[in-house]
């Protein structure tokens, strides 16, 4: 007799709500979910955000001396910073999205660090557009 039949098959089953809490999602699981809500966040902050500021900022010199008023309180450079760091997650999420498309790099290792590679560059690059947003060099 073969040792299959000896072993019951795993069954897998949806999670319930009072499981979410505790599921422990992977590294390129999580990358995903942020790539959408980063996507989402920028489709939000065009019409919103982006594309008034730099109206305002096209007027006149006025209307430019008002931006740079604007964009020079802390809690809009707050955001503002936020903006970047999704423009530049959803950035490099997407370049790796596309090599996926590829199958660069589809196999379990290789995507678990290309993910971590996303957040580090991500990050990395959003701490020195942070850095010259508020003005330490």
């Amino acid at each position: 007799m073969p040792d299959s039949a000896a072993k019951p098959r795993p069954q897998f089953r949806n999670i319930q709500i009072s499981q979410i809490a505790s599921y422990r999602l992977p590294l390129p699981g999580k990358l995903s979910i942020l790539h959408r809500v980063s996507g989402f966040a920028l489709f939000l902050a065009l019409p919103l955000v982006l594309l008034p500021l730099f109206e305002r900022s096209l007027i006149s010199e006025i209307g430019f001396a008002d931006f740079r008023d604007i964009v020079s309180h802390p809690l809009v450079k707050i955001v503002l910073l936020g903006l970047i760091w999704a423009y530049l997650h959803h950035f490099c999420a997407g370049i790796r999205f596309l090599l996926l498309d590829i199958h660069v790099g589809i196999e379990k290792a290789k995507a678990q660090r290309s993910a971590g590679i996303v957040f580090v560059v991500s990050l990395a690059l959003t701490l020195v557009f942070g850095l010259k947003l508020f003005g330490v060099f």
